[in-house]
Formats: C-alpha cells, structure tokens, sequence
C-alpha cells in the first residue's frame, strides 16, 4: 500500500464552568451551527451536537494532523468569546 487512511470518530463531552444552565434554547440554537463551523474550519465534520443546559455533547470527525486538546481548545475558546459578544446577558458564560 502506498498511502495512510485515518479516520477518527470522537464524543466529546464538556460542560459549563460550575455546570451552570447557560446554554437556553435560544442559545443551543445559535451556538450549535457556530461551533460546527469551527470544527469544519479546522478540517472536521460535525456530525452530530446537542446536550443539556450545563453541557453539549458533540459527535464528529477531526483530522489526525490535530491533537484533540487543540482543537479543544479552540472550540471552548472561540465559542465563548462568540457568546461573550453576542449574548452580552451571559457574561459570566465559560467552559
């Protein structure tokens, strides 16, 4: 064979800082397409999210050329500074 096929499937799971209820229903609707897009801008396929008021649960494929604590790390770090400005109300929002 000449080539590498890898293809990683994760659950990933985390929640709110405390697990506090942040994320609404209004929220969880605004926030699920934009951390999907992060993902796909990374590379990845989202292909399934959806959680509780204190946590998300995310289904999706990432590339190998990432470590998962990367890509982590830009999710929560992007996600909640998009929170931050766009639903100023929540300014006490973290993962």
């Amino acid at each position: 064979m000449s080539g590498t096929y890898t293809q990683l499937h994760y659950h990933i799971v985390f929640s709110t800082k405390n697990r506090s209820a942040y994320i609404t229903p209004e929220l969880e609707a605004k926030l699920n397409p934009y951390i999907g897009g992060i993902i796909r801008g990374e590379g990845g396929h989202l292909i399934a999210i959806g959680g509780m008021p204190d946590h998300l649960h995310l289904l999706c494929d990432l590339p190998a050329k990432y470590s998962l604590s990367d890509i982590l790390r830009k999710i929560k770090s992007n996600s909640s500074h998009w929170v931050h400005l766009n639903f100023p109300q929540l300014k006490n929002f973290k993962w």
